[in-house]
C-alpha cells in the first residue's frame, strides 16, 4: 500500500510540470501575439488604449512562460537560470505597471497626464524595464538555452537577437528620444513585428513539445 501510495505521489509530481509547460506554452503563443498586437497598435494605428492593453497582457503571460522555462533551464545553471529569471520577470512586471499606468490615463485622461506625458514614467522610466532589464534577462535565457538539451540551440542565437535589439532600443528611448530616428525606427520595426513574436511562438511550440514528450525526471 505504501508503495502504491509512493507510487501514485510521484505520477502527480511528474505530471504537474508538463501541465504547467503546456499551459505556459499557450501563453508564449499568446504573449507573442499580443506583442504583435502591440505593435501595431503603436505603429500603424496609433491608439493609446490598445497600447496601453497589449503591453501589459503581454507582461502578464510571460510571466508564466518565464517560470517554465526557468524550471527547464535550472539544470543548466541554477543560479544563472535564477538571475535570469528576477531579471525577466522585473522586465514584465514594469510592462504590466507601465501598460496598467497608461491604461488608467487614456480611458480617463486629465489635464494634468497630458502635461506629463512626455516625462518619464517613474516605475519604468524610457523603458528600462521593458526593455533593458528585460533585454539582458533574454540573454541570460538564450545562453543557457543555448546549452540546454530541451531548446533548439537556433531558439537561443534567436534569444541572443531579441536581447540586443531590446537593450539597443531602450538605449535609443533614453538617449535620443526621438521615435523618428532611424535606429530607434528600425530596432522597433525589427523587433516588435518579428523578432519579439518569433520568439514567444516559437518558445511556445518547444514548451508544448518537450512537455507533451514528458522528458521531465520524476522528483
Amino acid at each position: 500500500m505504501s508503495t502504491q501510495s509512493a507510487s501514485n505521489r510521484v505520477d502527480i509530481m511528474a505530471t504537474q510540470p508538463a501541465s504547467f509547460e503546456r499551459f505556459a506554452g499557450l501563453c508564449a503563443i499568446l504573449a507573442g501575439v499580443v506583442g504583435l498586437f502591440y505593435s501595431i497598435s503603436f505603429v500603424i494605428l496609433k491608439n493609446d488604449v490598445l497600447i496601453a492593453l497589449f503591453l501589459m497582457l503581454g507582461g502578464v503571460f510571460s510571466t508564466a512562460v518565464l517560470v517554465a522555462v526557468y524550471n527547464r533551464l535550472k539544470a543548466t545553471g541554477a543560479t544563472f537560470a535564477l538571475w535570469a529569471l528576477l531579471l525577466s520577470i522585473a522586465g514584465a512586471f514594469g510592462a504590466i505597471i507601465h501598460g496598467g499606468y497608461d491604461l488608467a490615463n487614456a480611458i480617463n485622461p486629465t489635464a494634468a497626464n497630458a502635461a506629463l506625458a512626455n516625462l518619464p514614467s517613474a516605475i519604468d522610466p524610457r523603458g528600462l524595464l521593458t526593455f533593458g532589464i528585460a533585454g539582458l534577462g533574454v540573454f541570460v535565457i538564450a545562453w543557457l538555452m543555448s546549452r540546454n538539451e530541451h531548446f533548439p540551440r537556433a531558439l537561443g542565437y534567436w534569444g541572443y537577437v531579441l536581447a540586443v535589439l531590446l537593450v539597443i532600443l531602450y538605449l535609443g528611448r533614453l538617449i535620443i528620444l526621438d521615435p523618428k530616428n532611424p535606429i530607434i525606427l528600425v530596432d522597433a520595426l525589427l523587433s516588435g513585428f518579428i523578432v519579439n513574436p518569433v520568439w514567444y511562438i516559437w518558445l511556445g511550440i518547444v514548451l508544448w513539445g518537450i512537455s507533451s514528450a514528458k522528458k521531465l525526471p520524476a522528483m
